[in-house]
């Protein structure tokens, strides 16, 4: 099984060419089937356009179409020889910030686009600050429609200035700067002779090569348990003491042999197998669905956590977050009650306060604020029914991130990043 799947995200404001950028990358790797080329061509030629209009390719809703405007999270899929990829392409309107954390939340990249006319926009900011909110380890500005400005290298530099003065602001690990055309393909999949002043790689060259083994957390061993498999009145005598424990590979390394314990217990044993459907394991490590067993029997449940004896998780019923408001339909204010789905565990939780709401588009932060609405983002503490255990968010997405659920509707109400737990 190849694992080098590349997640990436694009944000930008409206018009910045994000549909046409992913339509151009998937045309000029090959990535389209001819009947959908067919039938974008034959939708460009009767709106009178000139050229092959390749956002076409990407804004599959029809409601999208007809408005020119992408309102949900749309995820595509190519490949080339090096990597697989999945795009998940966001919206750039405020409204939609929720549908922005839900896309950048899984990913290892972000593009963010900006139009070479006018610069960063309020909107590019916003969506910096998000992806690094939500620990998207590369950053990649695309400067778009560089053919309108004469393919200036002077206009280029004067934004990519602009944005590292902000960029200070932020969390940045890794940030690359590409000036392209994604209407006319420079510097998207093949390098472009209109800017010879430009010494960089492509973007498709820049999206095979950057480097993301290194991203996943390998040291903090950590497996949710998500499901206990036990085969009752087995035929087979020898799997009537079985007992595996299946889950995802949170982070760390396990290997067979390994020291583990086992949370809330506190208990420890060995790992004696660790097994998939195309046989047995020496080692796992994220992202990997594994089955494992244990030499000794411990009583362990869906929503107990493995770890190492001497590398363990926060283990708390109080953690303070970074949250993103996602309902329509009520706010979050203090006192509100709540489920939350913490890896594979569910507990009830209490807001115990808000302690400020933030703008994402100025940073300022908000401590007199009483509640979060749609799409409004701030800093709360929760009081669980139960123990978490839990990595803080910079250290581990997946064991530092969370959702929240209205308990009455059962929908998604919140996603959260855990800054603190205690």
């Amino acid at each position: 099984m190849s694992t080098d799947i590349l997640r990436f995200a694009t944000a930008g404001s409206v018009d910045d060419g994000k549909s046409t950028l992913i339509g151009r990358l998937l045309f000029d790797s090959k990535s389209i089937f001819e009947d959908q080329l067919d039938a974008v061509e034959r939708t460009s030629r009767g709106r009178g356009e000139e050229q092959t209009n390749l956002a076409l390719l990407t804004d599959g809703l029809r409601a999208e179409r007809e408005q020119g405007i992408t309102i949900d999270v749309a995820y595509r899929y190519f490949a080339t020889p090096r990597r697989t990829f999945i795009i998940a392409d966001t919206p750039g309107h405020i409204q939609y910030t929720r549908n922005m954390v839900t896309g950048a939340s899984t990913s290892d990249l972000a593009i963010i686009l900006v139009d070479a006319r006018k610069g960063l926009q309020e909107q590019s900011r916003r969506h910096a600050f998000l992806t690094t909110l939500l620990q998207v380890p590369h950053l990649v500005l695309a400067v778009n429609k560089m053919d309108l400005v004469d393919y200036s290298q002077e206009r280029f530099e004067e934004i990519k200035q602009e944005f590292s003065a902000f960029a200070t602001k932020l969390d940045v690990s890794d940030l690359t700067f590409i000036p392209m055309s994604a209407l006319n393909g420079d510097n998207v999949v093949d390098r472009s002779i209109n800017m010879p002043w430009y010494d960089g790689p492509s973007l498709l060259h820049h999206l095979e090569h950057v480097h993301i083994a290194s991203d996943r957390n390998l040291i903090d061993a950590r497996f949710p348990v998500q499901y206990v498999i036990r085969p009752h009145r087995a035929a087979d005598p020898e799997l009537h003491d079985y007992r595996g424990y299946a889950g995802q590979v949170a982070g760390g390394v396990f290997k067979r042999g390994d020291e583990i314990m086992h949370l809330p217990s506190g208990l420890t044993t060995r790992v004696a197998k660790i097994l998939t459907p195309d046989g047995e394991l020496d080692e796992a490590f994220p992202p990997m669905s594994v089955t494992m067993l244990l030499e000794d029997e411990i009583d362990i449940s869906r929503g107990d956590m493995l770890c190492r004896p001497n590398n363990q998780p926060e283990v708390s019923q109080d953690i303070d977050a970074m949250v993103c408001w996602m309902s329509e339909s009520r706010k979050l204010t203090p006192r509100s009650r709540l489920l939350i789905k913490h890896t594979t565990r569910t507990a009830k939780v209490m807001v115990r306060d808000l302690l400020y709401r933030l703008d994402v588009n100025t940073l300022h932060r908000d401590e007199d604020a009483a509640d979060l609405s749609l799409n409004e983002i701030g800093r709360v503490s929760l009081r669980s029914t139960q123990p978490l255990f839990a990595d803080e968010y910079k250290e581990n997405r997946l064991t530092g991130g969370f959702i929240l659920i209205d308990e009455g509707t059962n929908a998604t109400v919140g996603a959260g990043m855990i800054v603190h737990a205690d």
